[in-house]
This record gives structure tokens, sequence and C-alpha cells, in this order.
């Protein structure tokens, strides 16, 4: 095991442009669990890919156990990949393909025998270890190249969105599976994934990246309660944060055609920035909602589009009645009895609402 530093790392395809990864910073301490997420172009896997040896560093250092791996190969830095794709070798049986990397370093058949056996009772497969790859489902196979790289014994475990290939129910199970199995082992693990609910389910920490640039390195809940920028908010939670753009006035804000009264800490905020327009998030869930009593008093108006039920909590896809109909997500019990159509009055419930800067997108 070993602590993984980034120490402005960059990557750069194309002398003169962009670089794919941009001086990135990132230590993941010994037997965490960090996800690097973000969307398609990010540049998490650019960086997964640089810190197991097959991409260059063209500038600063990658560093595992204060190892500088610059100009080392990738078969020297005492790392194990999982892939998306399982590769696994469809005429070996389970047991032969989780024992081929010691077959390959000579190591002693009854030792090799012993790490499999381990190996596959961590993660449930030890029923399966004389059958061929063609007649597992796709979650055991990719349990048997996890069990692959845990036969190794590594010092670090890359894994570059393992999942992606699963059916959603299976995502869920295999996910919970890989987190449990990581803290049993304590082995130091970078996850790559485009999915920002793995990331918040699974990570003790997660690099939320954008154009390879690092946005935020956080817990979870920082991430969610916290975030640094209007990207990180827009990003994390599932629906997004509703992100309004809106004057402000002696008391508050103007959304829609109606005055939002903010809290006196939110208000001072504001003050010491100087801004006559703010960025104001509020998640679905710190929205109530009551009926329009017409006389634009008592909530932000607004007019139902789409119902989603989910059983316990139900998601209102609404619009405010601006010019613009600026669309607005609110979270409420399930069974709400909101319909398509309902003109609806939405009230914060929380103080603690999320406040940017409306050029810089930064956090207040």
């Amino acid at each position: 095991m070993a602590e993984v530093e980034f120490d402005q790392a960059s990557r750069i395809y194309t002398p003169g442009a962009k670089p794919a990864v941009n001086r990135l910073d990132l230590t993941v301490d010994d037997g965490e669990f960090v996800v690097l997420v973000g969307p398609s172009g990010s540049g998490k896997s650019t960086a997964l890919r640089m810190l197991a040896g097959l991409e260059e560093i063209d500038a600063g250092q990658i560093r595992i156990g204060g190892k500088n791996m610059v100009g080392v190969a990738s078969r020297d830095r005492d790392i194990a990949m999982v892939f998306q794709n399982y590769a696994l070798y469809p005429n070996k049986t389970v047991g032969e393909n989780m024992a081929f990397p010691l077959k390959m370093r000579g190591v002693d058949k009854a030792v090799q025998q012993e790490k499999v056996k381990a190996a596959a009772d961590i993660l449930g497969l030890t029923d399966y270890l004389d059958r061929k790859p063609r007649a597992l489902s796709g979650g055991q196979r990719q349990r048997v190249a996890m069990g692959r790289a845990i036969v190794r014994e590594p010092q670090v475990f890359l894994m570059d969105e393992p999942l992606s290939n699963l059916d959603a129910k299976m995502r869920v199970s295999t996910r919970t599976e890989i987190a449990a199995m990581q803290r049993r082992l304590g082995v130091t693990t970078v996850y790559v994934t485009h999915d920002q609910v793995e990331a918040m389910t699974m990570g003790d920490r997660v690099a939320l990246l954008k154009d390879g640039a690092l946005q935020q390195f956080a817990t979870p809940a920082e991430l969610y309660d916290k975030p640094a920028n209007v990207f990180v908010a827009g990003f994390i939670g599932s629906p997004a944060m509703n992100l309004f753009t809106l004057p402000v006035g002696a008391e508050g804000v103007r959304i829609g055609s109606s005055d939002l009264a903010l809290p006196g800490s939110l208000r001072s905020r504001i003050s010491s920035a100087g801004l006559d327009t703010i960025t104001l998030g509020i998640r679905p869930e710190q929205w109530a909602v009551g009926g329009d009593n017409g006389d634009g008093a008592g909530g932000v108006k607004a007019q139902v589009d789409v119902v989603e039920e989910l059983g316990s909590d139900a998601f209102l896809y609404a619009h405010l009645d601006d010019e613009n109909q600026t669309p607005v997500v609110v979270r409420s019990a399930g069974r709400s009895g909101a319909r398509r159509g309902d003109q609806i009055a939405l009230t914060p419930t929380s103080e603690d609402l999320h406040l940017f800067n409306p050029e810089t997108g930064e956090r207040l």
C-alpha cells in the first residue's frame, strides 16, 4: 500500500493546445478510496492512465509511495488496473484467469492456488473457479477481472469505469461489492467514473474535474453541501441543484414575479462582495410546496409541467412565471397530489442556500 501524489502533473497531446490534464495537484492517502469524476473530456481517464504509466507525464510529477514515476515503466509501478472491458481469456477457467499474472511472474503453483482461493472468497467466486467466462454473468466476469488484480497484491488499484458495461441493477450491487472489498483489503484505490451517483456512494473523497482542471477535491458530503463553484453545484446531485442568476434587492432577490427574502447572513455575504446580481443555488429538497393563492404572496410562483412519482419521493418539474419560463425542480413527499398544470408556491425550507459570483462562478 502507498500514498499517491499528483504534483502539478500535466498531459499535453498537442504543443500549444489546451492540456488534457492541467497542473493536477492531488494526494490520495494510503489505503484511501478516491474517485475521479467528471463529464466526457474532463481528463479523468487520462489522469488515471498517467498514474498507470500508459500516458506520458509532460510536466510535474506523479509519486507512488514517495517515488517519482516519471520515466518508470508501467510494469515497475506495482499497480493493478481493472478496465471497462473484462479482457478475460475465454479458453481459461476463472481460476486460471485469476492466476495468470502470478503464473507470468513464475510464482509457485501452490502459492498461486492459495492466493486465488483467498481472492475468490472475498469476491464470492469460490463456486465458479472451474467455469469458463462464457458461463458467467457480466457482474461475475467483472469480479473475475478484479480478482486477477487482487492476487497481485499491488500497492495501488486503478479502476477505469469498470461498471459501464453492466445493467443498472447490476451496477448498484457491484459498486457496493467493490467499495466493501476495498475497505476490507485497505489498498489505495483510484477509481474513474462519469457517474456522479457512483462517485458519491463509493469514494472516501471525490475529485471533480472539468477540461483537465481540478474543480474540487472533498468528501461526498462536502461536495454536496458546499460546492466550490457553479460547475460543481450543477454536476453533483440528482436531480441537479436549481441555479438562478437574479437581481439583488434590499431584503433578498427577485425571482420570477416574486420577491424572495434571504436571511441576514446571506445578505451580508452579498453585500461584502459588492454584487447587484447573484447566482442563487437551491437544492430540490430545499423547497416547501404550497398552493398558489393567486396574489403573488406566500412564495415563489411556479407551474408544474411533469410529476415523477418514485414511491417514497416525488420530483416536480415546473417553471417559474417569468418571461423565460425558468425551469425549477422540487423534491417532495411521495404521493404529493400535484398534477401537471397545477399552480404552486415554493418557499425555501433552509437558510443554508448557496451563493455564487455570477461572473466567476466561485462560491461566496
